[in-house]
């Protein structure tokens, strides 16, 4: 086995690395000297974890490792790693297996019993969420939301009762209809952050009420363009209704009808049935 240098483990390694979102400034030195030592690098675009090796002068062999290659190329991260190798992974912004290909070869590793070391960096959820103000009590990372909109009402639906904020990543040619379907789903009052871009020259941060938002996309082409994280607040308290509650019944409400929605609720939490019909109708209304 070779010598290990000073940023690796002195056992064979994966390092799940994070990289900048946008501005290449947001890279560590532990992240810089893992990338520059190990042995390989399985990338999700080589072409562009190139650029960024370049710009620091790094001369480490990539190998691709994506959503469409994940379980074979993981075979050859487990190979590697069996003959004493280090290996980091990164995907092209951000933090690999947060919706970013790397979870199933990350969970490949650690099933054959080989340690994994993260290296923490940029992070587009965690970015927007602490410039939003609303994580204050913690927050639900929803990630990429289903592209039509009978899914993503419906996936909506069963997030309504959180009562914490909720953060999700969508791309530029579908944040309008996501947020028609906030506003349906969730209401007008609630407070969402539109932060797009981040990190990079147009970088914008935004709050507003929930219905605010869809003129304000509308006022400009601009603010349609780039890649967005939306931070929604959580569902306030319900009187007489605790959050556990509200959350069984926004369930049940996306796959039964409105009365058997809220007397199954009353049989799971020992609600009242009253209470959970009031809010399911609540809930319907917004649906539609």
């Amino acid at each position: 086995m070779r010598d290990v240098a000073s940023f690796l483990s002195s056992t064979p390694s994966l390092y799940v690395v994070a990289t900048p979102i946008g501005h290449l400034a947001d890279i560590g030195a532990r992240a810089l000297g893992v990338l520059r030592e190990v042995d390989a690098i399985a990338a999700e675009d080589t072409r562009h974890s190139q650029r960024l090796l370049e710009a620091h002068g790094i001369r480490t062999p990539l190998f691709a490792l994506h959503e469409h290659n994940e379980q074979s190329a993981a075979s050859r991260v487990i190979a590697l790693l069996a003959e004493g190798r280090h290996v980091a992974l990164v995907s092209d912004a951000g933090t690999p297996g947060v919706s970013d290909p790397g979870a199933r070869a990350v969970a490949r590793v650690h099933a054959a019993g080989h340690p994994v070391v993260p290296v923490p960096g940029a992070c587009a959820a965690i970015a927007a969420l602490s410039a939003s103000g609303l994580g204050e009590t913690g927050f639900r990372f929803a990630g990429f939301l289903p592209p039509k909109s009978a899914a993503r009402r419906a996936t909506l639906a069963a997030l309504v009762a959180s009562p914490v904020a909720l953060v999700l990543y969508e791309s530029p040619h579908r944040i309008v209809e996501c947020v028609d379907d906030l506003v349906a789903v969730f209401g007008e009052e609630r407070e969402v952050v539109l932060a797009r871009e981040l990190t990079k020259l147009h970088e914008q941060i935004v709050r507003m009420p929930l219905a605010d938002a869809p003129a304000w996309l509308a006022q400009d082409a601009n603010r349609r363009r780039g890649e967005f994280v939306l931070v929604v607040s959580g569902c306030p308290p319900s009187e007489g209704l605790e959050p556990e509650a509200e959350r069984v019944l926004a369930l049940l409400l996306a796959e039964l009808p409105l009365k058997g929605a809220a007397r199954l609720a009353a049989e799971i939490t020992g609600a009242s049935r009253n209470a959970l019909y009031a809010r399911a109708l609540e809930m319907k209304q917004g649906l539609e």
